[in-house]
């Protein structure tokens, strides 16, 4: 396999590979819980694939349906043409996501779910000719890496190459007990400057940003002021959807309701690539016209690929089912335990959870954020003890397929506190 990583070597560009001082691991299987590399070692993966594996890795029954589909009709324009794997997912998913969407549009990852959101909720006013064209955003957000989902985390150190050309957004501190008054303060003056077409924001708790927890009551606020003077709301539940929070989408937890839902992620039990943005009626009634000029002109040649769609509703059949629901509050019961456990800790500033996810904050050895060299010595850590962590900066997180066992679960957090002691 040496042969097979010098390969990789010369010819693979890998994503955001910032940790320059590990070897890529050559993976040969894997299943469930494990990855199998070809040294012989079984690693767990702790953090879901960059949280997309919902049920475990090649889970037969979204196996099964990925094969019966690619015997009928495995790919076909999306424009024009439907099929039955499409209509189906499209109608199950307004059945469960919050404030009674309307439409489900198509694309393929989490940043193209969240441009999507963007460019409906910007044509939205467009439709109706008023000037709303400003974004507002909380600080520290994240939500992907295509031009429109960078402006939105403004100039992080991944995005400052880019920083001249990406758009303007104002942004709202993230909000505390202590410092409410002048978010408050600053929000009502933002908004009474007036031009602002929507809100993106990740529901409950940041990704990328340092998996940072809102206060509900809070965060509930921004969004009723926002919704009180007619500025749209955009969810990115790319991470938090489908279970992760412990419900099955995280914008239950607040009493606002968004206009447009952008998902992705675990769509698909983390198989296959699948993004989907949602629509209020209110949305999508401005786009249903006879002008061609209005019409929302946006596409990707695999949009509503059936392979995909297929392995998003056999991931649903597994999520809405007793066994499912069952495990996650499992697993919901033992990260809470976990971080009663941690509370006090030297090591940390703080630390959370919600639902499946666990998350800290480890006390900086250098302030750098996200390029703190404190995460690649984490990650090889955790890598030693053939656990898939991947730290982001100081902030330490576990965010499991939901077929983990306790003593997964349990050797997972073991690890965490010993190295935390070290």
């Amino acid at each position: 396999m040496n042969s097979l990583l010098a390969r990789d070597n010369q010819a693979v560009w890998h994503p955001f590979d910032i940790f320059k001082n590990t070897e890529n691991i050559f993976l040969e299987r894997s299943d469930g819980m494990n990855l199998y590399a070809s040294d012989g070692r079984v690693i767990k993966d702790m953090v879901s694939s960059w949280w997309t594996n919902l049920h475990g890795h090649n889970h037969p029954h979204i196996v099964s349906a990925i094969q019966k589909q690619a015997e009928t009709l495995s790919h076909v324009i999306f424009s024009g043409f439907t099929h039955e794997p499409a209509v189906r997912l499209a109608e199950r998913l307004k059945e469960i996501l919050p404030n009674n969407m309307e439409k489900i549009f198509f694309s393929d990852n989490g940043s193209t779910a969240v441009e999507v959101g963007l460019k409906m909720a910007l044509q939205y006013w467009y439709n109706l000719g008023k000037a709303k064209t400003k974004i507002l955003a909380f600080e520290g957000c994240y939500h992907g890496d295509t031009f429109g989902a960078m402006s939105l985390a403004g100039v992080e150190p991944f995005n400052q190459p880019f920083s001249k050309h990406l758009f303007e957004v104002i942004y709202i501190p993230f909000p505390t007990a202590e410092n409410w008054p002048e978010v408050a303060s600053e929000l009502q003056r933002n908004i009474a400057s007036g031009g602002i077409a929507a809100l993106v924001y990740e529901p409950i708790i940041q990704g990328v940003g340092g998996m940072r927890l809102f206060d509900v009551e809070l965060q509930d606020k921004v969004l009723s002021m926002c919704k009180n003077q007619q500025i749209l709301l955009v969810a990115d539940e790319v991470m938090t959807g489908f279970g992760r929070t412990g419900k099955l989408f995280a914008s239950e937890y607040l009493v606002t309701q968004p206009d447009i839902v952008c998902l992705s992620k675990g769509i698909t039990g983390g198989f296959l690539p699948l993004g989907a943005t949602a629509a209020s009626s209110s949305v999508y009634q401005v786009f249903e016209t006879n002008d061609k000029y209005k019409l929302f002109l946006h596409g990707h040649s695999y949009t509503g690929n059936p392979l995909s769609c297929a392995a998003a509703n056999a991931s649903l059949d597994l999520l809405l089912g007793e066994e499912c629901q069952q495990a996650i509050h499992k697993i919901e019961s033992m990260q809470k335990a976990f971080v009663q456990h941690l509370k006090g800790h030297n090591a940390l500033e703080w630390s959370a959870s919600i639902g499946t996810i666990l998350t800290m904050s480890v006390v900086p050895q250098e302030k750098r954020g996200y390029f703190d060299s404190q995460a690649e010595e984490a990650y090889q850590y955790f890598l030693n003890k053939n656990l898939l962590l991947r730290p982001m900066g100081n902030a330490i997180y576990l965010s499991p397929p939901y077929c983990v066992t306790v003593s997964e679960l349990q050797t997972a957090q073991e690890a965490i506190l010993v190295y935390l002691s070290k």
